[in-house]
């Protein structure tokens, strides 16, 4: 199964909340997912319907070379979740430049997440640059992209087709290649989200996967530690159509599907 990373090189676009309905829609309809957060807000367990008395965490102790399995949280979504952990700002910078220096401190337990066939890695990644995130480049197989319907998301769109916001050189490129872009918080019928729409299907052409409505059932679903996966209208309705059409886009296995075809002796040269 595939590593998938939820980004935005903006904050305040709603990406966690997304990355937590997507994690539990796809855990629904089957499918074992890990979910991971890469940032230091620490919020993806709170969507996840954790305590927040619960501090523990995965990357805030990961200097520790602990193992992964020991920070694993289940939640009532059907979602594995590894939360950041409890960190002050300096030990978030410590972890960075620890990131920096050894991309293989987060690197190489995600490879021996990935080792598991049947098991869906979804991380949840800060939002600009992040060397937790670059440390996963070589292994993302795709990553979406979480902006809003404003001004300041209109400015970057370039920057996504490019993959400038990533960084430099051909891995990125091939990144940026694979990406995909959700449009959240999108208010209909408003002149500047319809202008913003209009650029993102021209700018964005294929990469744009789609667009979820403003909706306040969502800050709502939060304060009463509930997903809007049951059905309903408005973002809940456009979140459910945003799983469907990222495991087609993404041609994701059905849960117990096995893998067929391909370069066989490159995924036994590579076990």
């Amino acid at each position: 199964m595939p590593l998938i990373a939820v980004a935005s090189p903006k904050g305040g676009v709603g990406k966690t909340t997304l990355t937590a309905h997507l994690a539990a829609l796809l855990a629904a309809k089957g499918y074992r997912v890990l979910a991971m957060d890469l940032d230091p807000q620490n919020a993806l367990r709170l969507h996840l319907g954790v305590s927040i008395r619960d501090e523990g965490g995965f990357l805030a102790h990961l200097s520790e070379r602990g193992n992964w399995r020991q920070s694993l949280r289940h939640t009532d979504f059907g979602v594995q979740l590894l939360p950041y952990g409890a960190a002050d700002p300096a030990e978030v910078l410590d972890i960075q430049t620890a990131l920096a220096q050894d991309p293989g401190l987060l690197a190489e337990p995600v490879r021996e997440m990935l080792k598991d066939p049947e098991l869906l890695v979804l991380v949840d990644s800060p939002p600009g640059p992040s060397a937790a995130l670059a440390s996963l480049y070589p292994l993302i197989d795709h990553m979406l992209v979480v902006l809003l319907a404003d001004g300041g998301s209109a400015s970057l769109m370039p920057q996504i087709v490019s993959g400038r916001f990533m960084g430099r050189g051909s891995l990125i490129e091939r990144l940026a290649e694979k990406s995909m872009v959700v449009i959240n918080q999108f208010e209909r019928g408003a002149p500047l989200p319809e202008a913003v729409l209009d650029l993102a299907t021209k700018t964005l052409g294929h990469r744009l996967l789609g667009v979820v409505a403003r909706d306040a059932a969502v800050m709502e679903a939060l304060a009463s530690k509930r997903l809007l996966t049951e059905g309903g209208r408005g973002a809940a309705e456009d979140m459910a159509v945003l799983a469907d059409a990222f495991i087609r886009r993404t041609q994701l296995r059905r849960p117990g599907e096995r893998r067929s075809g391909g370069f066989s002796a490159l995924n036994e040269w590579g076990a």
